[in-house]
């Protein structure tokens, strides 16, 4: 009786200190968990640089989001599918975010990011509709895919629509806050 008392405690400390130990990749659920948003040094949006464009209107979407997709799940990173168009003012805010420095390096870490263009709400609507969504409420409108190809986003797809007149550090909080599901 004494020996199985001692045992459980043993092996949770054991299995403990191997969870702890383990690098998080071990456990590729660890990796989508929601995780802390770093603090933005950028306090607002008056201060951005001006921001790029940065949806390609040639690209092959389809082949851009099925490499997006294949290496996240190498990666064991979440996949980001950003539809918008270079004429959106917010989705232009949104790519000048994550593309400061000290977002780029924690955006790279957690997620795949790969543009889409829509046009006027009339190319490349056959992408979201895989997913259930029949028609864009605007733009940027954003997809978090995990490895298995699920949406992790259900329902929160247009939350940065009215990105310009949010502040930098809201915008990567809304990025921090995926789990698997």
């Amino acid at each position: 009786m004494t020996s199985r008392l001692l045992v459980r405690p043993l092996a949770a400390a054991a299995l403990a200190a191997m969870l702890i130990a383990a690098p998080a990749s071990t456990f590729p659920v660890a990796a989508w968990a929601a995780t802390k948003a770093p603090v933005v040094k950028l306090k607002s949006l008056a201060d951005l640089p001006t921001p790029p464009y940065p949806y390609d209107e040639k690209a092959d979407a389809e082949a851009d989001v099925a490499a997006a997709l294949k290496r996240a799940k190498k990666a064991h990173k979440l996949t980001l599918i950003d539809f918008g168009g270079n004429w959106c003012g917010d989705c232009r805010v949104f790519a000048g975010v994550i593309e400061q420095p000290d977002v780029k390096a924690w955006v790279d870490k957690h997620y795949e990011v790969v543009t889409v263009n829509v046009g006027r709400y009339d190319k490349n609507m056959q992408i979201p509709a895989r997913y259930g969504i029949d028609k864009l409420k605007g733009v940027p409108s954003f997809l978090v895919v995990d490895g298995k190809g699920k949406l992790v986003n259900d329902g929160a797809f247009f939350a940065l629509t009215d990105a310009r007149h949010m502040t930098p550090q809201s915008i990567v909080d809304w990025l921090a806050q995926w789990p698997a599901k």
